[in-house]
């Protein structure tokens, strides 16, 4: 099985102050990120997605870039730069249009011509100003026609990711899909395995396929290159994405590289099922519950499979599953399992919610019981009064799949608060044995065809 293209990575660079994290948060439409903070990074990078249409990508957020600094927290800053420049399939250098060409623009402009990665000069800040002015000295970057936008009010944002997307991942004709394959799930399930480095996911995908298939040494950090295996198991079809290496013959113990964010995420986005591996013997960290946190809001179905089970005390197993609970308490609705990758104990139920959680990602919800399902959960719980009128839910459709979204019209549901919003999921999780999926609802209100008739 081939695996899809990879999203398209766009890196921001420019020196400090100019907009970058301004310009990432308008990107992503969030004041999150997924932050690369392994150990050696002394300034993170910041990793979020994004979309223009139906074309989606990954953006990240550098430190500010002085690339002459030769020592320090400074140097430190722009080997990680450099670093997500390598990872990225084009560049964004973001300049001040107010404070105008500087010394620290020109020697950035010399190192990113190295790069050999298509990019576009962005002129920050020119709001309120002539574009063909405030861009006007930065031609002498030579660097192609700088771009005059605003991150702060988003004003060219969009034409800029649309131009460099179309240089690195040209809109391709789409794939017709049939129907009746799309009701019933993917004929082979994709399965991507991630977690932080060292934690055993190449020890599991080994132990899955039965043979050494990939590096497996006790060292953090192996990451090469995320890989698709194909192989069938109790009579089913799976491909697993794996982002620890492949053996090369040769160069099995060559440098190593460190833990890639952005491989995690492009296997992520070409998953039907997730993997979260967890080292129950280790505490769950914030690096951990951001990349759990990615998986849900890519609306990916997820099990979490926690690894070096055995050899741990009565004590350690209460400790860790506390942690897991308190720190993950989002993933409540996926399946947890307690495994050994090595030893391959727990490895078939693992399988068992995978298979589970693929079917909930693709099942399909008849409107009928969908609407009877949505009165009987107001019937148990009325949606609380905002002023005089409390909103009135009348019925529900499926909006899509993977994960299954649920559209739900009525009147004046833009008063519905969000704790309602999430009893209704828990209880069409509950009615519809949706276990191991993200579930998403969404409020249409519907318009009086009267309201805007004034009176005769």
């Amino acid at each position: 099985m081939k695996p899809s293209k990879p999203i398209p990575v766009i890196a921001i660079v420019g020196r400090p102050n100019v907009g970058k994290s301004t310009l990432f948060n308008r990107m992503t439409r969030s004041r999150d990120a997924l932050v690369a903070d392994m150990p050696g990074l002394t300034r993170d990078r910041h990793y979020g997605t994004g979309r223009v249409g139906e074309r989606p990508f990954l953006i990240i957020d550098t430190g500010g870039f002085e690339p002459v600094a030769k020592e320090g927290i400074v140097h430190e800053m722009a080997k990680q730069t450099r670093q997500a420049m390598a990872e990225a399939d084009a560049l964004i250098f973001l300049v001040d249009g107010r404070a105008g060409l500087t010394g620290s623009d020109q020697a950035i402009a010399d190192d990113l011509r190295k790069s050999g990665r298509p990019l576009i000069v962005a002129v920050n800040k020119a709001e309120g100003m002539r574009h063909g002015t405030v861009t006007a000295e930065f031609h002498e970057l030579g660097l192609g026609e700088p771009v005059a936008i605003s991150s702060a009010h988003g004003d060219g944002v969009r034409e800029l990711v649309e131009v460099l997307l179309d240089r690195v991942a040209p809109v391709e004709e789409v794939e017709e899909v049939d129907e009746s394959e799309e009701d019933r799930g993917p004929r082979r399930i994709k399965i991507a395995i991630v977690g932080r480095p060292n934690v055993g996911k190449s020890t599991l995908v080994n132990t899955l396929l039965g043979e050494e298939r990939v590096i497996v040494f006790d060292m953090p950090g192996t990451t090469r290159d995320s890989i698709h295996i194909d192989f069938d198991r109790g009579g089913k079809q799976y491909t697993l994405i794996d982002t620890a290496g492949l053996r090369r013959r040769g160069k099995v113990f060559e440098a190593v590289e460190k833990f890639s964010v952005v491989k995690t995420l492009q296997s992520v986005a070409d998953a039907n099922v997730v993997v979260i591996v967890l080292d129950a013997r280790q505490e769950i960290s914030d690096q951990d519950a951001h990349i759990a946190g990615f998986v849900v809001e890519s609306g990916r179905a997820v099990v979490v499979a926690i690894n070096k089970w055995d050899g741990l005390d009565e004590y350690e197993r209460e400790r860790i599953k506390r942690d897991a609970v308190r720190k993950l308490q989002f993933l409540a609705f996926a399946k947890t399992h307690h495994i050994s990758a090595l030893k391959g104990q727990g490895i078939a139920a693992v399988m068992k919610s995978v298979d589970s959680a693929a079917v909930a990602a693709f099942v399909k919800l008849p409107t009928p019981k969908l609407t009877r399902a949505l009165v009987e959960a107001v019937d148990r719980q009325t949606p609380p009064r905002r002023g005089l009128s409390r909103p009135k839910l009348r019925y529900a459709h499926q909006g899509g799949q993977n994960p299954p979204v649920i559209v739900i019209h009525g009147n004046g549901l833009d008063q519905v608060p969000e704790t309602y919003r999430r009893y209704l999921e828990a209880s069409f999780r509950e009615t519809f044995s949706l276990q191991g999926t993200p579930l998403r609802v969404e409020f249409r209100t519907t318009r009086n065809p009267f309201a805007s008739r004034g009176a005769s």
